[in-house]
């Protein structure tokens, strides 16, 4: 068993190394390897993602996640190993929270290649998503939660939430609402979230994704009443095909992994910044049936996504 388990992260790194090769990002084994052997229990049956982004905090890094069962805390895993250093602050209280109080169907991980270990995710159940109130009550929530509730409600981004990931080294949590409106948001409903959180003027690309938006999700910290980033998300079999230009270095992306599996699904997502927006892109490398109900996604939805 430890040598399939060894295999499979060898396999994996192999993948990883490819692709930081050709967008030109530096992969130490040293650095990758330890985080694959670590939950390496997961990985021959795990959803595996890789992330691609724009922007001064992704443009030097690859990202990699995939998900992990429920019977090992993944948080406690990074510590005891080293991936991160222990923290009074309260965000190690979250996913404990959570897990107490609601229904968790999964947890997934998330790392750079350059940057380390760096989200744990909450996969909720689809039947059993959990209201944005209820998440706003639990005591290790930052209070923004529950301080912009009107906020959610006025700009119609539903009551429930289907998904959270916990940011260890930025220290923030991504809420992500489990029934954003059928249609996406209108350009007038994105410029008035941004307006309202003091992000920037959204570009007609933002616009043009908010149209088809299957998902939106917002970022918190423990510092701030307010909102600091908002992202929304689209679905697609074919990034090349969105009615947007691509960033050139996302672009190489697609084209690499097409090249290789062209069945590839990919999430095009761009997230707002008081000073600009940048864009981030998701190809799956393995998926599983279960990734549906991860996104929250209708039926169909990347059959036909755009």
């Amino acid at each position: 068993m430890e040598r399939q388990h060894t295999d499979t992260a060898e396999s994996l790194y192999a993948v990883i190394e490819r692709s930081a090769a050709v967008l030109g990002v530096p992969c130490r084994r040293d650095r990758v390897m330890p985080i694959l052997t670590i939950y390496g229990d997961a990985l021959a049956h795990a959803v595996i993602a890789f992330r691609v982004a724009t922007g001064r905090d992704g443009s030097g890094d690859f990202d990699c996640r995939f998900t992990v069962p429920l019977d090992a805390d993944p948080y406690q895993l990074a510590v005891a190993n080293g991936l991160l250093a222990p923290t009074a602050h309260p965000i190690t209280g979250l996913l404990p929270d959570v897990r107490e109080h609601c229904p968790v169907d999964s947890y997934g991980i998330d790392f750079g290649i350059v940057g380390g270990f760096k989200k744990v995710w909450l996969v909720l159940p689809r039947g059993d998503l959990q209201s944005v109130s209820g998440l706003a009550g639990l005591a290790s929530m930052p209070a923004s939660l529950g301080g912009n509730l009107d906020f959610f409600a006025r700009h119609g981004l539903g009551d429930t939430v289907g998904l959270l990931g916990v940011d260890y080294r930025k220290r923030t949590v991504n809420i992500y609402f489990g029934e954003p409106p059928a249609g996406g948001f209108s350009p007038q409903v994105v410029r008035s979230m941004l307006a309202e959180t003091g992000q920037a003027e959204p570009s007609p690309q933002m616009l043009a994704l908010g149209r088809q938006a299957f998902g939106i999700y917002v970022t918190l910290n423990w510092d701030s009443p307010k909102v600091e980033r908002i992202c929304l998300a689209v679905a697609t079999a074919d990034p090349t095909e969105l009615p947007v230009p691509l960033d050139p270095r996302v672009r190489l992306f697609v084209d690499h992994v097409r090249a290789s599996e062209s069945n590839t699904r990919f999430v095009y997502a761009v997230a707002s910044q008081p000073d600009g927006e940048y864009y981030k892109l998701q190809s799956y490398y393995r998926w599983q049936a279960e990734v549906a109900d991860i996104m929250q996604l209708s039926d169909g939805a990347l059959a036909d996504p755009v």
